[in-house]
């Protein structure tokens, strides 16, 4: 049996969805303290805690209605 052919080919990095973040609610201090944990973050370069905060402020205000 013979070896496929492999080509060599550049890595394909797919587009960052660069939407707008979620604000924080006013008036809540869970809100209030995930706003200020991502802006901490982001000033330490950690993008993954940054996406975490953005997903619960977005799930947040559930608990708010």
């Amino acid at each position: 049996m013979t070896e496929p052919t492999r080509y060599r080919v550049e890595a394909v990095e797919p587009p960052l969805p660069l939407g707008r973040e979620p604000a924080p609610m006013k008036g809540c201090a869970g809100c209030a303290e995930l706003a200020e944990v991502r802006d901490r973050a982001r000033a330490g370069g950690d993008m993954t805690t940054v996406t975490d905060c953005n997903v619960l402020i977005r799930k947040h205000p559930e608990g708010h209605k």
